[in-house]
């Protein structure tokens, strides 16, 4: 079975930040590829604004829209009790924390609100959403656990979206040049540590744990240079996700699912 029809198997996908960007795409690529899973749960911070989601919505009756605001904890909490009501005892399988932003700002500019404002989105957020949510994926991943399948998407997972941009080996100062990005680099860092120490929290339940780098991709916050559109990003992201097991856990991949340096 391909990756990308392993989603099929895949009772529920829940994708924070699908009101744009690299978040619609995954949600548009999941229900139009023939390979959908049971639910997928698309969360944005001001759903009456998320026109093109409510329109996949409501061509496809599997997609359920949710207000998420990821930097409030009262939000991250009203969200659980919402998506526990659509799950019910199945539980949540796969749950991406995709929702980001980038602060631009140099030496020169950068300042602390700047640093914790990305470094809240970006790294604190995905840890605070995962440990409401990880009843539901510990649900999921009991009701997995005496299926064939070890570790998965289709037991339970959590994917982290993050950045080659956070990786401390590969930078340079050619790199830096060009992306000169004090708060989100260091934010995305910080997540692939977050990810890192997930991992190895969630294996004892069977909860896989990868951070993944999409790529450079042509959206609001990749800009018009960027090679990549998102329907190429999100194709090899999805087949990479779908075909995970316990040998790719805690792992940093690229979206093509060659391992990347810390």
């Amino acid at each position: 079975m391909s990756g990308l029809a392993c989603f099929k198997n895949c009772g529920s996908v829940m994708v924070t930040g699908a009101n744009r960007g690299l978040g619609l795409q995954l949600v548009a690529s999941l229900v139009t590829g023939g390979f959908s899973p049971g639910k997928i749960i698309a969360t944005a911070r001001d759903p009456s604004s998320a026109l093109k989601l409510h329109e996949l919505a409501k061509k496809h009756p599997n997609v359920h829209i949710i207000a998420l605001d990821v930097r409030s904890q009262e939000g991250i909490q009203k969200c659980v009790e919402e998506v526990h009501q659509l799950v019910q005892e199945e539980g949540l399988t796969c749950l991406i924390n995709n929702a980001g932003i980038n602060v631009v700002a140099n030496l020169h500019t950068v300042t602390a609100e700047n640093m914790i404002e990305n470094f809240h989105t970006n790294a604190v957020a995905p840890l605070m959403i995962t440990k409401a949510f990880l009843p539901l994926l510990k649900r999921a991943a009991s009701r997995g656990a005496c299926g064939t399948v070890s570790m998965g998407i289709q037991r339970a997972a959590v994917i982290n979206m993050t950045s080659l941009l956070g990786s401390i080996e590969l930078i340079s100062a050619e790199q830096m040049n060009s992306f000169n990005w004090y708060p989100y680099r260091a934010s995305k860092s910080a997540l692939n540590m977050v990810s890192r120490c997930m991992a190895i929290d969630l294996e004892p339940d069977g909860i896989l744990c990868v951070a993944i780098h999409p790529g450079w991709v042509r959206t609001d916050m990749g800009g018009s240079q960027a090679p990549l559109s998102p329907e190429e990003s999100t194709s090899s992201l999805l087949s990479v996700l779908g075909g995970l097991s316990e040998k790719d856990h805690g792992s940093f991949l690229n979206y093509t699912g060659e391992p990347l340096p810390w």
